[in-house]
């Protein structure tokens, strides 16, 4: 049974921990879905100038702009096709700022081997993931070219207008939990946005996810 990621990582698979395998695991052939509950211990975010990209990016449920401490959040992985034949794992995230809820969309899709991570309600963001194993176990994510679609339109992002993100995720046999360290960066600005966390996970059986952590659509273009 191969996940997506099983699949980018290849041999590599088999160095994360056993809990990391199990939760990047998921996938049509395992039959599981893996919902995550926990808190974030800091959202932070950079300096004033960056609120309107931010704001930008809510509107479309692709960043998040405010800032907090012990965040409650929740992660949930369902593995599903897609209308275009393509094995696809939800990676939605959805935050409980005081009173308001916030929301992170992303899809994920294998695509000549690398993992394509499309972001937003409408999947106008397709970003390539760079995935290697650390010496505990953990993985180490690195966003590259990010690609902008939208009807006929289609360019490649420029970055200066957007962020590098650097991910970190790891399990904890301590205290049985899995840790997730986030900071995007621009390569002439800066610090954009960030945040620190750890949550537990528990699994189920599943081979589609519910309409509501679908996107509002599918792109072809990768």
């Amino acid at each position: 049974m191969t996940s997506i990621f099983e699949r980018a990582l290849g041999a590599d698979f088999d160095r994360l921990h056993p809990m990391m395998k199990r939760r990047f695991g998921v996938g049509l052939d395992a039959g599981e879905a893996c919902v995550g509950r926990g808190v974030m211990a800091i959202i932070r975010r950079g300096p004033w100038w960056t609120i309107p990209f931010l704001q930008i990016g809510r509107l479309r449920n692709i960043l998040i702009p405010d800032t907090g401490v012990d965040v409650p959040f929740v992660i949930e992985n369902y593995p599903y096709r897609d209308p275009l034949g393509r094995e696809t794992v939800t990676f939605v995230r959805e935050y409980r700022i005081g009173s308001r809820r916030r929301r992170f969309d992303a899809t994920m899709i294998l695509d000549k081997g690398r993992v394509v991570d499309y972001l937003g309600t409408h999947q106008h963001l397709a970003v390539d993931l760079d995935l290697r194993v650390d010496e505990r176990g953990g993985l180490l994510l690195t966003s590259g070219a990010q690609r902008f679609y939208e009807g006929l339109v289609g360019f490649r992002f420029p970055m200066i207008f957007s962020g590098r993100a650097h991910l970190r995720e790891y399990y904890d046999d301590a205290d049985e939990r899995f840790h997730v360290d986030l900071e995007v960066h621009n390569r002439w600005f800066g610090f954009l946005f960030g945040y620190r966390g750890s949550f537990q996970c528990e699994w189920m059986p599943a081979v589609d996810a519910p309409a509501r952590l679908k996107p509002r659509r599918h792109e072809a273009r990768t």
